[in-house]
């Protein structure tokens, strides 16, 4: 008995840490848009060049901070002229200079990107998106719905794909 309670103690101060490595280190925010819905992790710029500096183009990025950005449809819908169907999916993206492409992945529950070449055979759709350039920055990575789109900014990118 003894023993138990020893070995009860030393896991109860271990847990703790472990979870530290995945503590939310950014605001987070849902985004609702009729059908659809997006909670995501709200990293801020800080003077960092972003897309082809912090976030390497060609690469698997989660669409925000902390966990991998996750996005909903009440009912059948579509992203980018594809069928969606009703359900929760993990959104990455991997964006490029002109372009982005937008991924919809059945895996949930992933944190940022790291495992997602375990689980790329569960994508569900991928589709492509131009970049825009911004002439200002944006300080603090946004998604937002606007007339039938959802757009991804953050630095001075803006990406807009249709979605319903």
């Amino acid at each position: 008995m003894k023993y138990l309670l020893l070995a009860f103690v030393a896991i109860s101060s271990i847990l703790p840490a472990c979870a530290q490595d995945q503590q939310r280190k950014s605001p987070h925010e849902t985004v609702k848009d009729g059908n659809i819905s997006v909670t995501y992790g709200r990293p801020y710029k800080k003077g960092r060049d972003i897309f082809g500096g912090l976030e390497a183009f060609g690469k698997v990025w989660r669409a925000g901070a902390d966990e991998a950005t996750e996005i909903s449809f009440a009912k059948d819908g579509s992203l980018g002229g594809q069928p969606v169907k009703a359900g929760t999916y993990t959104l990455f993206v991997i964006p490029e200079k002109t372009e982005w492409t937008i991924i919809l992945n059945s895996q949930l529950k992933q944190w940022g990107a790291y495992d997602y070449d375990k689980n790329k055979d569960k994508d569900v759709l991928k589709v492509k998106a131009p970049v825009k350039t911004l002439g200002s920055p944006v300080e603090q990575f946004t998604i937002r719905f606007n007339a039938g789109n959802m757009i991804f900014a953050w630095d001075k990118t803006e990406v807009a794909v249709a979605v319903k």
